[in-house]
C-alpha cells in the first residue's frame, strides 16, 4: 500500500498523537508498504521534506499558539500539494479532530475516491471554558466532514460511544498498542508514585498529591511523587504540593527509554484526569506490570485489567487513598496485564481500517 498520515505535528516532538503514528509509521514502512506524513511544525516559515526510519516526512508550517489547534500556514500552497499529490496514496489516514491542520486537508479531499482513515481522539469537550465554548462551533464542522471518511477509528470504546453520540457515525474501536520491549521489563517497585503527562489542572495531579501525603500520613508510607512533564499549571501545582508538604520533583520530559525505566520502579502511576481518550502511559504502565489509579469516566477503558483501580473523583482524597492502600496490597497476588503490542496493532489496522486498499 501507498499510505499518508495526516497529523497535526510528528516526531521529534513528543506527544500522544506523535508516537501513535510514528509506532504505526514506521511499523508499516519495514513490512514493506510506502508510507508518508504530512504534520504541522511551528517555526518554519516553508515546507521541508525528510526521511526518519523510511517514512517520508513532509513537515508544513503551522501557528500553534499555545501549542494547540495548529492553524495551517501557506493555505493555497498546501492546497496544491494535496490536489497534485491526492492520487499518489491508496490509504489516507487523518489523526485529530483537535487540530485544525487536520480538518482542513479532510474537507480539501473529502471528496477524494481514495479510501480514507480518521482516528478523532474525541473526548466530547474541551478543557477549559473557552475550549468548550469553541467546541460547540467546531462540533459542526467535524460532524460535516466526518460524513466523508471510510472508516472512522477510535483507540477505545468509550471514545467510539461518544464519536457516536456527537458526530452521529459508527466508529471501529482498535486500542493502542505498547513497544515489543516494554513487554520485557518487570515491575520492580520503589518509594515513589508517579505521574506522567501534561501538566494541566484538569489533570488533577494535585489531588493525587493528596493522596500520596495521606497515604503517608494516615497509613505509614513514605512515598515521594515524580512528575513527568510540562504544562501551564506547573506554577501552582508547586505551590500546592510545597504546602501540604510531599517530597517531589518535576522532570521535563526524557527520553522513551529513561521515561520506562522510571515507570518500572514506581510503586503505582495515577492518572486521574477528567477527560481522557486513551491515555498511553497507562497503557505502558500495565504492559510493565506497574499498579495503574485512573478515574471514571475514561478509566473503564482499562475495565478488567489486573493491577488497576478505576476510582470515581466525586469522593474524598481520604475515601480514595484508603481504596489505594488496599488495592496495592491486591496487586501482590495479581498476575501482570495483558497488553496488546505495536506489531498486533498495526495488523489490525490492516485488516480492519485499510483492508480495501491492499493489493
Amino acid at each position: 500500500m501507498r499510505l499518508l498520515y495526516v497529523v497535526p505535528r510528528y516526531y521529534p516532538h513528543i506527544g500522544g498523537v506523535e508516537y501513535v503514528v510514528k509506532s504505526v509509521a514506521e511499523r508499516l514502512a519495514k513490512r514493506g508498504h510506502e508510507v508518508a506524513v504530512l504534520c504541522g511544525e511551528p517555526g518554519i516559515d516553508s515546507p521541508r521534506e525528510e526521511w526518519i526510519n523510511d517514512v517520508h516526512v513532509v513537515r508544513w508550517p503551522i501557528w500553534a499558539p499555545g501549542d494547540a489547534y495548529h492553524f495551517p500556514r501557506l493555505t493555497s500552497k498546501l492546497r496544491n500539494w494535496l490536489l497534485n499529490n491526492k492520487n499518489t496514496y491508496d490509504v489516507i489516514h487523518f489523526h485529530s479532530v483537535h487540530s485544525v491542520l487536520t480538518v482542513y486537508c479532510l474537507n480539501l479531499l473529502k471528496s477524494l475516491s481514495v479510501r480514507k482513515v480518521l482516528t478523532p481522539y474525541y473526548h466530547g469537550t474541551g478543557h477549559t471554558t473557552l475550549r468548550r465554548i469553541l467546541w460547540k462551533l467546531w462540533r459542526s464542522r467535524v460532524r460535516y466532514v466526518v460524513r466523508f471518511v471510510d472508516a472512522v477509528h477510535t483507540v477505545s470504546k468509550l471514545e467510539a460511544q461518544l464519536v457516536e453520540r456527537d458526530l452521529k457515525v459508527k466508529a471501529v474501536p482498535i486500542e493502542n498498542g505498547v513497544d515489543e520491549w516494554i513487554l520485557g521489563l518487570s515491575w520492580s517497585p520503589s518509594n515513589y508514585v508517579m505521574y506522567s503527562g501534561r501538566i494541566e489542572k484538569y489533570k488533577n495531579i494535585h489531588r493525587l498529591a493528596n493522596i500520596v501525603r495521606i497515604l503517608n500520613t494516615s497509613f505509614g508510607l513514605d512515598l515521594e511523587l515524580k512528575i513527568f512533564g510540562a504544562g501551564p499549571y506547573v506554577r501552582h501545582l508547586v505551590k500546592h504540593i510545597k504546602n501540604v508538604g510531599l517530597r517531589y520533583s518535576i522532570n521535563p520530559p526524557q527520553s522513551f527509554e529513561k521515561y520506562a525505566e522510571s515507570l518500572s520502579k514506581a510503586v503505582m502511576f495515577g492518572l486521574l484526569s477528567e477527560k481522557e481518550s486513551y491515555p498511553q502511559s497507562v497503557n505502558e504502565a500495565n504492559a510493565i506490570g506497574v499498579p495503574v489509579v485512573v478515574a471514571e469516566p475514561w478509566g473503564s477503558n482499562f475495565s478488567g485489567r489486573s493491577r488497576t483501580l478505576i476510582i470515581q473523583l466525586h469522593k474524598s482524597d481520604e475515601a480514595i487513598a484508603r481504596e489505594v492502600v488496599a488495592f496495592l496490597e491486591e496487586c501482590k497476588m495479581q498476575p501482570r496485564p495483558e497488553v496488546p503490542s505495536w506489531n498486533q496493532v498495526v495488523s489490525a489496522y490492516v485488516k480492519t481500517l485499510y483492508i480495501d486498499s491492499v493489493r
